[in-house]
């Protein structure tokens, strides 16, 4: 399973290598593609201004040497020299135009027709040359086609290389994230370097297998000390057990002695049951019951209330169970059995006065009870090593309890829950796997 960050936008690393090469292709051949035609209008306009402006006053010195010359001896360029009360052979609106040269378009029946034209106005001769951009209008604009076609061009060469070189570097990448996802399946570490080159997903793979070296010997060895620990506490636990019984067989024993007996014979057999959960879950191992069978949840329950009664004292508390139905479960009765100790216990320890109540239901058990309780933003956390809640006072625990059962449940496919009550107290719930 793969933990994703709260209000963080998951991206995949391939998809960033594919934006990033397409983002940097097109915004390269853009800014080329705006480079070029910014460059070519520029040049364009500075030389034919600088043109205009060098032949307007050639063609003025020309006229004031020899007023019958013949003009500007080019196609594109048109001189005309007038005197300012004669204005009739040149379009009206160039009068009021000052020295310089000036862009200037006009509507004509066969369209636009744009020029430059260049404007010295002297005392008493004004001098007008025009030189005609149609054509390079028409060359700007084909040139900015051709240029947004090369930039979607090499825009899509970039999506492509984008995906080339994102499936080249990802590749190694991907297999080591394969390989992994297979060592996780199978639970058994097989080394991932043999299967890199020397580079950094080699060097990765190597760090990895250093690390699962290291939490292997830790998880064998965690697991070795509770299997070792477990099954050398079973010994002195069966000779208690046993004690118990022969001291409970002599017939001269006070009532008050037997009770005694009963609670140690209790705590005994409590403490045999947390081994064994405590065993299975050093193992990871999920089993059922001997030969098949099944346990009976509501003898479990009651055997369990019954043993939390003398925990009660004299405090003014009442321990009920009631029983509408009676599940059976394919797990062994001492897993059962400790994890109701510890929902069960928990409800005693902390109710100072009121009621316990457990009802064994169709899918699980339900604990309720009048104590101090907890918020809502305390249940979930709970079920955590070493919390515990805020009204739990000066009570003694290390807040263990709980994250066995977590543990358990999730062991076996069940669910437990912790809320408070409305009225007051907690609300306990586990609830089997149907």
């Amino acid at each position: 399973m793969v933990a994703v960050i709260p209000g963080r936008h998951r991206k995949r690393l391939r998809s960033r290598i594919i934006i990033s090469f397409a983002l940097f292709g097109t915004t390269l051949t853009a800014l080329f593609a705006a480079s070029a035609i910014f460059l070519r209008s520029y040049l364009e306009e500075a030389l034919i201004g600088d043109t205009l402006a060098t032949e307007l006053t050639n063609y003025a010195d020309t006229y004031y040497r020899d007023p019958t010359s013949p003009g500007v001896p080019f196609s594109k360029i048109r001189g005309w020299s007038i005197t300012p009360d004669k204005f009739g052979n040149v379009p009206f609106n160039w009068q009021d135009l000052p020295n310089g040269v000036h862009n200037i378009v006009e509507r004509t029946s066969v369209g636009d027709q744009s020029y430059k034209l260049a404007v010295r106005k002297d005392s008493g001769m004004w001098f007008f040359m025009r030189y005609d951009v149609s054509q390079e209008e028409r060359s700007r604009q084909l040139l900015t086609w051709t240029l947004a076609a090369v930039v979607l061009v090499f825009s899509a060469l970039a999506w492509v290389l984008g995906f080339w070189a994102a499936d080249r570097v990802m590749s190694p990448v991907a297999e080591l994230a394969r390989r992994l996802e297979g060592i996780s399946r199978s639970g058994r570490h097989e080394p991932l370097a043999p299967h890199f080159a020397d580079d950094e997903v080699g060097q990765l793979a190597v760090a990895l297998d250093d690390y699962a070296g290291q939490l292997t010997v830790l998880v064998e060895r965690d697991r070795e000390f509770n299997s070792d620990v477990s099954h050398e506490l079973r010994t002195p636990m069966a000779v208690i057990q046993s004690s118990i019984e022969l001291i409970q067989s002599q017939p001269d024993l006070s009532d008050k002695t037997r009770d005694r007996l009963k609670r140690i014979e209790r705590a005994s057999k409590q403490s045999t049951e947390l081994i064994s959960a405590l065993l299975l879950l050093s193992r990871s191992e999920r089993q059922g019951p001997q030969d098949g069978e099944v346990s009976d949840v509501a003898k479990v329950a009651a055997e369990v209330v019954e043993s939390h009664r003398p925990q009660l004292g004299g405090k003014p508390v009442r321990l009920v169970i009631d029983v509408t139905h009676n599940p059976e479960v394919a797990a062994p009765e001492a897993v059962i059995a400790v994890v109701l100790s510890n929902l069960i216990g928990n409800a005693v320890k902390y109710t100072r006065e009121g009621e316990v109540r457990v009802c064994v239901h169709e899918h699980g058990v339900v604990v309720e009870d009048t104590g101090p309780g907890f918020t809502a933003q305390e249940a979930n956390q709970l079920f955590d090593r070493h919390v515990r809640g805020s009204s739990a006072g000066g009570t003694s625990g290390a807040g263990l309890g709980l994250a066995i059962v977590k543990r358990l449940c999730a062991l076996y496919g069940w669910r437990a829950e912790l809320r408070p009550r409305a009225e007051g107290g907690a609300r306990a719930e586990l609830r089997f796997s149907v």
